[in-house]
């Protein structure tokens, strides 16, 4: 899954550090490599990392390859979208959307 370098790959074992242990709000990609709603995703959440560098974390999770991050937080459709303030989950969207609809979740 490539991703542009303002997104930021995450797994189960720095996914706490670098999602729950912020005071930056974090957006999390949850996808999948054979997801191809995921990939059609992909350039709205890079659009995204890029214009809110430095004001929030954009991340990236594959679900086959970190599925305990996705259980935790009771991801069961591809792509899903959630927004993180303070290490708790603020708002979630499931499925292929646009841009205004992810900057919503994250209050802007």
């Amino acid at each position: 899954m490539g991703s542009s370098s303002n997104v930021i790959e995450v797994n189960d074992q720095n996914f706490a550090q670098e999602v729950l242990q912020t005071d930056t709000p974090v957006l999390v990609d949850f996808s999948a490599s054979w997801c191809a709603p995921c990939k059609r995703l992909a350039p709205i959440v890079d659009e995204i990392a890029a214009e809110t560098a430095g004001q929030v974390k954009v991340v990236k999770l594959d679900v086959d390859q970190s599925p305990a991050a996705a259980q935790r937080f009771g991801i069961r459709g591809l792509p899903t979208v959630v927004a993180f303030q303070k290490g708790e989950p603020v708002g979630r969207h499931i499925g292929l959307t646009n841009k205004k609809t992810l900057l919503a979740l994250l209050g802007r």
